[in-house]
């Protein structure tokens, strides 16, 4: 694959400790990088944080083949660590669906968070809520995939949660775990949980190198989820709604195979009103238990469209016309509406599951300068920072001195609206060489309605910070194989390269 050196290439060989290479690929909305550190005694060193892309992504499989192929013959199919920073399908596809060239690398470690030790008790709490939220989640596309039309409210609704669905847990819930098991075993059981707080790592063979987690936290307000006193997880949006478990409760309560359950949330007693499901079903001859004139009025102003034909007088009453303007009474229906919660659950596991991201800050001990792996860690995640410290040589590090002095960016979630802070994160960094990359693709984010990935506050913010010194994974340039950046190297940036739209790789120090 060719590479290219932009003209104004600078800088020495790499120096022990000081200089590391980074090859974020493009393979669309994923995250997939590539460190390489120069080992003391000759060779190098090889870390890969993540590998994996959007499940919408067209062709997603077939280009991440070629993303672990290129790994493969960069690294000779040696990696010294590979980092799995949280369950989404777009960080660790590749592990299962490149399985067989996975198989033939050789792995040392496979680094993850706490949050995915099946060791750890608030782990577990943690992954016994996500289990029952993709539940009811699952429960509610389901009843909407039944429903027959929706209107464009819960069309839209029913198309989000199977994205989500799809996206995030696999088509049926078990593909990303499958993934990030996968991703476990390359280690042969070499399997490493993380936690802020833990002595910076160290590696033997990098001296000069310090490797500090800086989450995902233990406190479950900064997760976003509050433990309740029967040991569930449950959401803590708004006043403390507990989404998931009205939800599942309602889904018991109207289970229609009779064994109902009841919902001490519902307003009502089970005994009162009638079902609409049922009487959607059989408008013509609805069941005796229904009472003529519920039935009647359903029909006529609910369920439409009316017609003579279908609308037979009932005792006294006369049959006449409709309005041939209000036959169709379909905008009246809201039998379907208590599911749009299902819209605030998604959002918010989806949320949680980013702010268990394992976050990785490296620190060139001779020049005490950072790079900062944010992941997707959402706000949650990034205020935790603000109280976590460390005793280094006799000296206090803290999360803010880290961003203080960090110079290269990964930057957050594809550059979304909620995953970077601002005055307690981005401004923060007040290096003057920082640099930052984004692994996103506007075009795949449109596709999927993520909305504005990067999102351009935030992209205005990172050049007015980074002097310009901003990559984007879709940018044209990067693409094309003869492109050059708009930017000279400088900074923390001393060498830049593309190869044919694969990636992008640039030597930092």
């Amino acid at each position: 694959m060719a590479k290219k050196a932009t003209p104004a290439k600078v800088g020495k060989a790499p120096s022990i400790g000081g200089v590391v290479t980074v090859r974020h690929y493009c393979q669309g909305i994923g995250d997939s990088h590539l460190l390489r550190f120069p080992k003391a005694g000759g060779g190098d060193f090889w870390m890969l944080i993540d590998c994996g892309v959007h499940s919408s992504v067209s062709g997603g499989s077939a280009k991440m083949a070629k993303v672990v192929a290129d790994i493969a013959a960069v690294t000779k199919a040696r990696l010294d660590v590979v980092v799995v920073t949280h369950e989404h399908t777009d960080h660790v596809s590749a592990f299962l669906t490149a399985a067989d060239a996975f198989k033939g690398f050789s792995v040392g470690e496979v680094w993850m968070a706490w949050t995915e030790d099946p060791l750890d008790a608030q782990a577990n709490e943690l992954d016994k809520f996500k289990q029952q939220a993709l539940a009811a989640l699952q429960s509610s596309s389901q009843r909407l995939g039944a429903a027959g039309p929706l209107n464009p409210h819960l069309a839209g609704l029913h198309a989000g949660l199977d994205a989500l669905l799809g996206f995030n847990f696999g088509v049926k819930g078990e593909r990303v775990r499958a993934s990030r098991d996968a991703a476990a075993a390359l280690a042969k059981g070499h399997v490493r949980y993380f936690e802020p707080g833990d002595p910076p790592i160290e590696l033997t063979d990098v001296p000069g190198l310090r490797i500090y987690v800086l989450g995902p936290p233990r406190d479950p307000a900064l997760l976003g989820l509050t433990e309740r006193a029967s040991e569930m997880y449950a959401m803590g949006a708004g006043p403390g709604w507990p989404l998931e478990r009205a939800l599942s409760s309602a889904f018991a309560a109207t289970d229609p195979a009779g064994s109902k359950t009841f919902d001490y949330a519902a307003p009502f007693d089970p005994n009162v009103g009638s079902d609409l499901a049922r009487l959607a079903a059989s408008p013509v001859s609805p069941p005796d238990d229904i009472a003529p004139e519920i039935a009647d009025f359903a029909r006529e102003r609910y369920f439409g469209p009316l017609s003579v034909e279908t609308a037979p007088a009932r005792g006294r009453r006369k049959a006449k016309a409709p309005d041939p303007e209000a036959r169709d009474q379909s905008w009246r229906r809201i039998d379907m509406d208590w599911l749009g919660v299902s819209a605030d659950l998604a959002m918010q596991l989806d949320d949680r599951t980013n702010n268990t991201s394992l976050v990785l800050a490296f620190e060139f001990t001779d020049t005490k300068r950072v790079l900062l792996f944010a992941a997707d860690a959402q706000i949650g995640n990034w205020l935790s920072w603000l109280d976590t410290k460390w005793q280094v040589d006799g000296a206090v590090v803290t999360g803010p001195d880290l961003l203080g002095r960090t110079v290269y960016y990964k930057v957050g979630h594809h550059g979304s609206q909620n995953a970077t802070a601002r005055a307690k994160g981005l401004e923060l960094m007040t290096s003057p060489d920082l640099s930052a990359f984004i692994p996103t693709n506007q075009k795949d984010a449109a596709n999927v309605h993520w909305g504005a990935m990067p999102y351009d506050k935030i992209l205005t913010a990172l050049k007015e910070r980074c002097a310009g010194r901003v990559v984007r994974a879709d940018d044209v340039w990067v693409a094309d194989p003869d492109g050059q950046p708009n930017f000279s190297p400088s900074g923390s940036i001393r060498t830049i390269r593309h190869g044919a739209g694969l990636w992008v790789e640039f030597d930092l120090a």
